[in-house]
């Protein structure tokens, strides 16, 4: 389908756009569509944060890891865990939009106006360009039975490893003795995407009991061939290093397999952290610091060849 520019430079009512369909014979057939029925045709667009160009920022499409646009109201996936169930799979009601003279004109409940050139650039692809920002985010359309929550998890790691305020060890399955037998909790901190924590302290400590023994930075890397796998680098500021395949069970479980050890890890997910629409919803000081308007920011990892780690 071709490249198609929905802003009109002339002030028309109810402009309609012209977009094409391809038959098999070849006959290309005219008709009219309109800015509504193209923001209205997926129930959920993924927002490809890493494809994202441009000196500017819109904070709530910065947030968001989907947008909905049903009947003038505007919904948002914040976080990653719990999607697919959060408002039936379209997050929460973050504001309305419009589609008028070819804009897409939108009010964010904390944000604010904020209108959008559109363009489609594939048959599920569109852009949005924000003048005022000078920022451009690009948007992968599906519907709520084929999203595809496995890009979701894997292209997003660092930020679905951010949703809980620590990770307990629940299991330990084979291989050799190594010194992270005795690591029981990790956490990742939201305010940047290098920082982890990691704890000795027994199973079952509350989470704001846990003692935060060592500090370190990470990275996770792709590995060539697989979309489904990460590579994730503990550095310890001591100077250890441990180095793991990541794999993602569900929204609320990892597995960490021990290169060096041959162990395999499962992780739980605990301490749940909800980001909502902005610093209006945060109530105390401590959220403050956990929430603050997290924003993603573009990820450019390094690729590993899996067949090397061994």
């Amino acid at each position: 389908m071709k490249t198609l520019k929905l802003l009109f430079t002339i002030i028309i009512t109810g402009s309609l756009l012209t977009s094409c369909t391809i038959y098999n014979d070849g006959f290309v057939e005219e008709y009219p569509l309109t800015l509504e029925d193209v923001v209205s045709d997926y129930d959920l667009w993924y927002v490809d944060y890493h494809r994202t160009t441009g000196t500017g920022d819109v904070p709530y499409v910065s947030r968001a890891f989907t947008l909905s646009f049903i009947n003038g109201v505007l919904y948002a996936n914040n976080n990653i865990v719990d999607i697919g169930r959060t408002g039936n799979g379209f997050g929460i009601d973050v504001g309305t939009y419009n589609a008028f003279n070819g804009l897409l004109e939108t009010n964010h409940d904390i944000d604010g106006f904020n209108d959008f050139e559109v363009d489609i650039i594939s048959n599920n692809e569109i852009r949005l360009y924000n003048y005022i920002q000078n920022v451009t985010y690009y948007l992968v359309g599906y519907s709520i039975n084929n999203f595809d929550y496995d890009r979701l998890f894997y292209e997003n790691i660092e930020y679905f490893l951010q949703e809980y305020e620590a990770w307990e060890k629940i299991n330990a399955v084979g291989g050799t003795e190594n010194p992270f037998d005795t690591e029981n909790y990790l956490a990742f901190t939201p305010e940047n995407i290098t920082t982890f924590y990691s704890s000795q302290n027994d199973f079952g400590t509350q989470i704001a009991n846990i003692n935060w023994d060592y500090v370190g930075g990470y990275e996770i890397f792709d590995v060539n061939g697989f979309e489904d796998l990460k590579i994730l680098t503990l550095n310890y500021d001591g100077g250890d290093i441990e180095e793991f395949e990541l794999s993602v069970i569900n929204d609320g479980r990892v597995s960490l397999y021990h290169i060096n050890s041959d162990t395999t890890y499962d992780f739980l997910g605990r301490g749940f952290i909800q980001y909502l629409k902005g610093e209006k919803n945060v109530k105390s000081a401590k959220e403050v610091v956990r929430n603050n308007n997290r924003k993603r920011t573009k990820v450019i990892r390094k690729t590993k060849d899996r067949r090397n780690l061994k």
